[in-house]
């Protein structure tokens, strides 16, 4: 957000204003002493004229993008390596882009490029499952049971008619041979009755290789079910775990993005919390946020021991004066080539464009700290 600063007081404006006279009475003294106003005469004091505080230049995660190519209109990404290149899959900009569930991709986390589309059509469910869903947002993209999984969500903004569906491939290689999206319908619905919202899915896989499906925007927040690894459909007559949600003095329950991973023993619960994508850009508060268990499962908590679900989270990014409202992240770990998370934040430069950010994430003190 852009700095403010406080008015003078009254008392400093006044001390100024008998300065201001005392320099010109000065000035006009000396000038008629000058007898005829040669040039022995004094030069007139200048009137002295406040210094502005400098610009303070933004810093950390936000201060710079190295990403460059095609990284602009970008929500919700989701990140993972197959070989040498990590594949950013992320929602839909509009219904002219030219498919469905956009694909970049990057070899060196810099040169970001166009790789294409997870579908050219909506899935014909689509329209009887949401009928108002013009495209497709927050895609997860995951790997179990020897498949791709991209677990992706349809709604209308504002609604909580929504649902989740499933696609999978067998490789991200669009040159390999065997490169072919099956789409699976829907995998978990959500109604004006619902108490939570079927969108922004994510997978979690625990160490002994069962598969956690998080989802939920605002509606009471944040949800679990295990899913059959086999079908990638939700496991039959699995427990709903709540893993997070806002105080209820915040209106709207504005909580959403769930991303589950593990690291060093603990597992952790990225969420974005309050609203992405206000008007203008400058006033959105988007960030993100952080608990922390020893289980998928929750409960995670906070640095000050808060549970997610009862309110809590520590605040990992918030926007700056050059970049706001950083959100809709992913987190992947990776022991090989260094663990990286991808989040979108709004480029307040070019009108609040949503731009793809892609940086190293560190653990001191086994806390999330993003690099700059």
């Amino acid at each position: 957000m852009t700095a403010s600063h406080a008015p003078t007081p009254a008392s400093s404006l006044a001390r100024l204003s008998l300065l201001f006279a005392a320099v010109a009475l000065s000035g006009a003294m000396l000038a008629g002493c000058g007898g005829g106003g040669g040039s022995g005469a004094p030069t007139p004091a200048p009137t002295p004229v406040p210094t502005p505080p400098p610009t303070p230049t933004p810093a950390g995660p936000l201060a710079n993008n190295q990403l460059t190519g095609a990284i602009d209109f970008l929500h919700d990404p989701s990140v993972i390596r197959q070989g040498t290149t990590y594949y950013v899959f992320s929602t839909d900009k509009d219904a002219s882009q030219g498919g469905f569930i956009p694909i970049r991709c990057t070899s060196d986390k810099v040169a970001v490029t166009d790789c294409g589309f997870v579908f050219a059509t909506l899935p014909a469910w689509v329209a009887t499952a949401v009928p108002a869903a013009t495209g497709v947002w927050a895609p997860d993209i995951s790997y179990f049971d020897g498949t791709y999984h991209l677990y992706y969500a349809v709604s209308s903004f504002g609604s909580n008619v929504s649902a989740i569906g499933l696609a999978t491939n067998p490789t991200l290689d669009r040159t390999d041979p065997a490169y072919a999206w099956t789409d699976h319908g829907a995998v978990l619905q959500s109604g004006s009755s619902s108490d939570f919202n079927a969108i922004d899915p994510n997978v979690a896989i625990d160490g002994t290789g069962q598969a956690w499906l998080s989802y939920g925007s605002f509606w009471t927040g944040i949800y679990q079910q295990q899913l059959d690894t086999s079908t990638g459909q939700l496991l039959a007559g699995g427990a709903r775990t709540h893993l997070a949600e806002r105080l209820s003095s915040v209106q709207y329950d504005p909580v959403e993005g769930a991303d589950v991973v593990q690291h060093n023993g603990y597992w952790y619960l990225f969420t974005s919390w309050d609203f992405c994508c206000t008007s203008p850009a400058s006033s959105a508060n988007y960030k993100i946020v952080v608990g922390r268990g020893t289980s998928p499962n929750g409960p995670f908590l906070d640095k000050a021991g808060v549970a997610l679900a009862a309110g809590g989270g520590t605040v990992v990014l918030a926007g700056t004066s050059a970049y706001a409202a950083p959100g809709g992240q992913s987190v992947l770990i990776d022991p090989t080539n260094g663990d990286t998370i991808v989040f979108h934040a709004l480029d307040l430069a070019r009108n609040g464009v949503p731009v793809l950010f892609m940086k190293g994430i560190a653990w001191p003190s086994d806390w999330p700290v993003i690099g700059d």
